[in-house]
């Protein structure tokens, strides 16, 4: 699938996936009110961090199977909202997507990282100490290394590295976690994550942030609502009312949609717990996200905007650039297929409002039908 704007000419076949993303990302940019300029810098520098897979037709199969979306293109998009502001628009890729092999994989992803770093001025230091533990000479696991960018006025972006605590195996995982936050001064940090089925992701923030985090994220199979709302292991911050309700609400299990009509799938993807710290005094983060996979919990895409427009008005957020974000990077009505939304999720970092951020796939490649359709593959589940 090629997705476009509506009222915009396609492209002459075959696209490539650079082109898809950037003219998705450019639209996007537009949406959240970044200036035409910067829009062109961030394409850019997708295209850039992309590599060789840039220039990859559509009409070939993704370059590698990443889990980073359902479909596999190493590309996702995400909006997150704060009261009294306009959306931050944040873009995740795989910057060795093209690469031959995990270890490859890494190499190009520490790379692209580096001279990021270089050229917008910030340190990778923290990143460098922990090279050893997450991108060993021959990893295990499902990823190697992500990048996120916020997109900023100006056309610098904040920069933030996903790593995988499993790259010496899943039964070391936790041991990786572990040793990582004591190698970054978080000695008691580990102990305060609360239960979990397994360690997800490892990330940290680089550059020019004002209060750089460690964060540390954690899958929870079949996890219900009370026990979401018992997760957030910070000092005073969200409550577990308020985090139930979100759940509820994302997950369809407020009666308002009904949830999933016909057959569900027959493994959802866990929901994610993301704990994040900023300071080593107390090991306790600072910071607290629930992330609920929504399109395993919805019957198409129609499903899943309703419940996060809700969300949205719940917080006091117009859902106005939600919905034409969706129009910016896609043609097809949300009822042709679920996945276009991937997840909701609810932030509270302290000393700041909450923030609600909806995350939206490229669908480069493939759209996943509709909850109760036959589909060509099941999805991978992360």
């Amino acid at each position: 699938m090629t997705a476009v704007r509506p009222g915009a000419p396609r492209p002459s076949a075959p696209d490539t996936l650079g082109g898809h993303t950037t003219r998705q990302l450019r639209n996007l940019c537009e949406i959240v009110g970044l200036t035409g300029l910067d829009g062109e810098v961030y394409a850019r520098t997708l295209t850039d961090m992309l590599g060789a897979a840039a220039e990859r037709p559509l009409d070939l199969p993704p370059p590698n199977p990443t889990f980073l979306s359902d479909d596999h293109t190493p590309v996702e998009f995400s909006l997150s909202f704060v009261p009294g502001a306009a959306p931050t628009l944040r873009v995740l890729l795989e910057p060795g997507c093209a690469a031959g092999g995990l270890a490859h994989n890494g190499r190009l992803g520490l790379r692209a990282v580096r001279e990021a770093a270089a050229r917008w001025g910030f340190a990778t230091d923290r990143l460098d100490e922990l090279e050893d533990l997450f991108l060993p000479p021959a990893p295990e696991g499902p990823l190697a290394l992500w990048c996120a960018l916020e997109l900023r006025p100006g056309g610098v972006p904040k920069v933030k590295v996903y790593l995988n605590p499993a790259a010496t195996g899943q039964k070391r995982a936790a041991a990786t976690v572990r040793e990582a936050l004591r190698r970054l001064g978080h000695r008691d940090a580990f102990a305060a994550l609360p239960p979990n089925d397994r360690h997800l992701f490892f990330a940290l923030d680089l550059g020019d942030w004002a209060e750089p985090r460690v964060k540390v994220y954690l899958a929870h199979q079949d996890l219900s609502a009370v026990e979401a709302g018992a997760l957030s292991r910070t000092d005073g911050g969200a409550l577990a009312a308020e985090t139930e309700e979100f759940f509820r609400i994302a997950a369809g299990q407020d009666g308002e949609d009904g949830g999933v009509a016909g057959p569900a799938p027959v493994v959802r993807r866990p929901v994610q717990s993301c704990h994040a710290f900023t300071e080593t005094a107390s090991g306790l983060p600072s910071g607290f996200t629930l992330y609920v996979p929504v399109r395993d919990y919805a019957r198409h895409d129609g499903d899943a905007l309703a419940r996060a427009t809700a969300l949205l008005g719940r917080y006091g957020q117009d859902p106005a650039p939600l919905l034409g974000a969706v129009s910016a990077v896609t043609d097809r009505s949300p009822q042709d297929g679920v996945g276009l939304v991937a997840y909701l999720a609810l932030a509270h970092q302290q000393g700041q409002p909450p923030r609600v951020t909806a995350y939206l796939s490229s669908e480069a490649y493939e759209v996943r039908p509709p909850a109760g359709l036959p589909s060509a593959e099941p999805a991978t589940v992360p």
